[in-house]
Parts: C-alpha cells; sequence; structure tokens
C-alpha cells in the first residue's frame, strides 16, 4: 500500500508543477503575445502551488529531506536517540492532528456555506480541501516513520541530514575528479 501511496503522490506532485508551468506560461503568452489574459489564472495557480506544498510536506516527510537541527541528538547513545526521534514524531503526528482536525471543520463550514472563489465559478472547498487530504498524508508518512524508528529498520530521524549528505557529495566529486 505505501508503495501505491508513493506513486500516486509523485504522479500527482508531478501533475501539479506541471499544470502550474502550463497556466504560467500560457498567461505570459496570453500577456505578451495576445495583450489579454485570464482573470482566473492567478488564482488557480496559487491554489496549484497550495496543493504543491502540502503534498510536499507529505512527501518530504517520506523522503527524509525536511531539514532539522540533530547536533544535540547525536550527543547521545543510540536508545537515547530513538526516543527523541519518537517524541519528535509524535509531536509532529498532534500537530498535523490539530491542522487536519481544523481542516476538516474549515472545510466543512465553507462547503455548507457554499463560497465560490473569487475568479472561478467552482466551491472554494473543493480547493482547500488540501489541508485534510494532505494533513491525512502527513500523519500517514508520520506513523510511517514512528513505526520504523520503533522496530529499528530505519533512521532515528524523519529529517535529512545535510552535513552527511555533503561529505558524500564531497567524496564523489573528488573520485569523478580523480577518474579524469
Amino acid at each position: 500500500m505505501s508503495k501505491f501511496i508513493t506513486q500516486i503522490e509523485e504522479s500527482f506532485i508531478s501533475l501539479l508543477m506541471a499544470a502550474m508551468v502550463l497556466v504560467t506560461f500560457s498567461q505570459v503568452v496570453a500577456r505578451y503575445v495576445f495583450n489579454s489574459g485570464a482573470l482566473w489564472a492567478l488564482e488557480l495557480t496559487t491554489y496549484l502551488f497550495a496543493w504543491l506544498v502540502i503534498f510536499g510536506i507529505s512527501y518530504g516527510v517520506k523522503t527524509h529531506i525536511h531539514i532539522g537541527v540533530d547536533a544535540f541528538v547525536k550527543l547521545f547513545k543510540t536508545p537515547v536517540q530513538r526516543i527523541f526521534g519518537l517524541l519528535a514524531v509524535t509531536a509532529s503526528v498532534i500537530y498535523a492532528g490539530i491542522m487536519f482536525y481544523g481542516g476538516w471543520i474549515y472545510v466543512g463550514k465553507l462547503k455548507k456555506i457554499g463560497i465560490e472563489t473569487h475568479d472561478m465559478p467552482i466551491q472554494k472547498w473543493l480547493f482547500l480541501s488540501i489541508l485534510v487530504i494532505g494533513m491525512g498524508l502527513v500523519i500517514f508518512r508520520l506513523l510511517q516513520a514512528f513505526l520504523s524508528i520503533l522496530t529499528a529498520k530505519g533512521d532515528f530521524s524523519i529529517l535529512g541530514d545535510e552535513s552527511k549528505d555533503a561529505i558524500e557529495q564531497f567524496k564523489e566529486d573528488d573520485m569523478g575528479e580523480e577518474q579524469k
């Protein structure tokens, strides 16, 4: 199931990015070539970007690319690092849960009221439903990370390790230079 969700996530992120580029490009061409444009394009691009960011949060948790400072945690032995990792994930799940609940209430009220977007005849709750969908995905990914830390199958952190990545990249670049 995790691979299926990952494929959907990656495909949807690509689709959102492509849609943003196409809408923006079409507006640039319309404005500078035809001296016109669509009023709704900026609003649509804004909503697409919001979807991209919130899906990106979930994907970032899965791929460990969120930036974090873990110098303090690395001062401790492995069992303590595991505890810190579990605490960090628990706090993140609580935060995402609060966002999910708040998004659920907000989107529900928007649906009940029936407000449309400013420039498009589309119900606003449809666009803002990403608050619920995205936070649900974030919670799913965080629970996966929690289980991974708990069962010692993975790293004890849900964050990327920039210094380690930089050193590995430097070694790869250095090896490439020696082969030339």
